[in-house]
């Protein structure tokens, strides 16, 4: 068979930094080719180069057979290449056949024809099974079937090649399984697909070769049956990690953390008890009311009824620096938007919520400071040149480890962290990892929500599942299995 597509000895410089090596590697036709590696590995400039977005400073990419000698996204499009990013390119208040169409429109004379549209996206969308009209609006759809419009956008194109960047991050279990069912359908056609991802149980079920990428450099291609997942982890992180999940049972004290028959307005009736040196996962569909309850029992929104204690005291609802003076801490879900100051650096991040327990008598010492935030910076190893770093340019693993520091700082005592490690790379979620059972080992509490079922299973004691906005299960992990668990996640839906 024919190769599809090649990179030849691919280089990429920026200033100070070659984010790509001479790399090479190959892409056939109706193949699903993962490419992993850490951020900051040099996948997404390589698809950039790809794409038309960078120039390589040297090499070749080469389209069935042909270099291209010039590049841009308009030409790399024109010759049947299409990127699908993790932020979805889609206008929201325009229809699906709009959106589908855009800047590539089908027209009659000088106007837009857009029943012939409609009839084409309807057709796409027919194609490739999904049920829906095309007149509907895409701030209307679900992030699912959004992707898929991004999909069926390609296709309208003629796409003989597909980029998919960290397609399932923020998809459900049934939004992953129809996604993988359409790649299937792509594959039969021949369209050749490169897949980005750091959830790695995703590349055995559905890729066919594996690259691995470490500091701008090519580690590795291979079939992804001649590999194993500790080979494939080795290689990323250029180390060996004996078990990704380092969590081990330890002896459980006193209830620190209890929520109780919390009521808000996506979710009821919850109660949950977290122990020292317990974590606790909350597993569920997206939209179950995971996220909601926490941010209520922490104090950022309002809930109707109930009560939230840390260490049997009770927590003054819709009040969250009380709840974190009293040692009470949550990493939210989007830590670049609620996690940190992305404008401020390392120390200023680290002691924005222990300032009063810094400087009792509002006497900043800078040397102090420095002193205090290097100790955590060290504990934590936290990979910068100097913690006058702005935050915006660390990479996803990093940056949690600033947002943990932030806490440990306050001298908190219960964790609450919502989706952990999505977004971040192997290495990083190892590091994350080890923090989290280091905490639960110094007689901390953590309640993990995770919408990744392998880090559920692997990080937590207990496991309990909301559904429909309701607690629908709270079982020992020893005691059940991934099947029983999302069969209780789609209990109440």
């Amino acid at each position: 068979m024919e190769k599809l597509l090649e990179f030849r000895n691919i280089s990429k410089y920026f200033p100070g930094v070659k984010a790509l090596d001479d790399v090479s590697f190959d892409l056939y036709p109706g193949e699903v080719h993962v490419i992993v590696g850490e951020n900051g590995a040099g996948k997404s400039t390589l698809m950039k180069v790809l794409s038309g977005a960078y120039t390589a400073d040297s090499g070749q990419v080469v389209l069935e057979g042909k270099p291209l000698e010039k590049n841009s996204p308009k030409i790399s499009e024109e010759m049947g290449i299409s990127m699908i990013y993790q932020e979805l390119n889609l206008v929201p208040e325009l229809s699906i056949s709009s959106n589908v169409f855009l800047g590539h429109e089908i027209k009659k004379g000088i106007f837009v024809d857009k029943r012939a549209q409609k009839k084409r996206a309807d057709e796409l969308l027919k194609d490739v099974g999904i049920q829906v009209d095309s007149n509907t609006l895409v701030k209307n759809l679900g992030v699912g079937t959004q992707q898929m419009v991004e999909i069926i956008k390609a296709l309208s194109k003629n796409a003989k090649i597909i980029v998919f960047d960290e397609p399932t991050s923020s998809l459900t279990e049934s939004e992953i399984r129809e996604l993988f069912r359409i790649i299937g359908l792509l594959k039969e056609r021949g369209v050749g697909m490169f897949y980005i991802s750091h959830r790695l149980e995703e590349l055995f079920e559905i890729g066919n070769r594996v690259t691995v990428m470490r500091d701008g450099k090519h580690i590795l291609t291979d079939e992804i049956k001649n590999l194993s997942m500790s080979q494939i982890i080795e290689g990323i992180a250029g180390r060996t990690i004996e078990n990704l999940y380092p969590h081990t049972r330890k002896e459980r004290g006193e209830v620190l953390f209890e929520i109780k028959n919390l009521c808000g307005e996506k979710f009821k009736n919850v109660s949950i008890k977290v122990h020292a040196g317990e974590i606790v996962g909350v597993s569920g569909l997206v939209g179950a009311g995971r996220t909601e309850t926490v941010r209520a029992a922490f104090g950022i929104d309002k809930y109707l009824s109930g009560e939230v204690l840390v260490q049997g005291k009770k927590v003054p609802p819709g009040r969250p620096d009380l709840s974190a003076k009293m040692g009470l801490c949550l990493l939210p879900e989007d830590r670049k938007v609620e996690g940190l100051a992305l404008s401020l650096n390392i120390r200023e991040n680290s002691v924005i919520s222990s300032l009063k327990l810094l400087y009792p008598r509002g006497i900043i010492n800078d040397q102090l400071e420095q002193g205090q935030v290097e100790a955590f910076v060290d504990k934590l190893e936290i990979a910068a040149s100097t913690q006058e770093k702005l935050t915006r340019f660390l990479s996803g693993g990093t940056q949690q480890k600033v947002v943990i520091a932030k806490w440990l700082m306050s001298k908190s005592r219960v964790f609450i962290f919502d989706e952990p490690t999505r977004g971040i790379d192997v290495g990083a979620k190892s590091s994350i990892y080890e923090l989290m059972d280091q905490l639960v080992e110094d007689g901390a509490a953590i309640l993990m929500i995770s919408s990744d079922l392998p880090e559920v299973f692997g990080m937590s004691d207990r496991i309990v599942v909301m559904s429909g906005g309701e607690l629908v299960g709270d079982v020992d992990k020893q005691e059940t299995d991934q099947n029983a668990v999302l069969h209780l996640a789609f209990s109440n839906v």
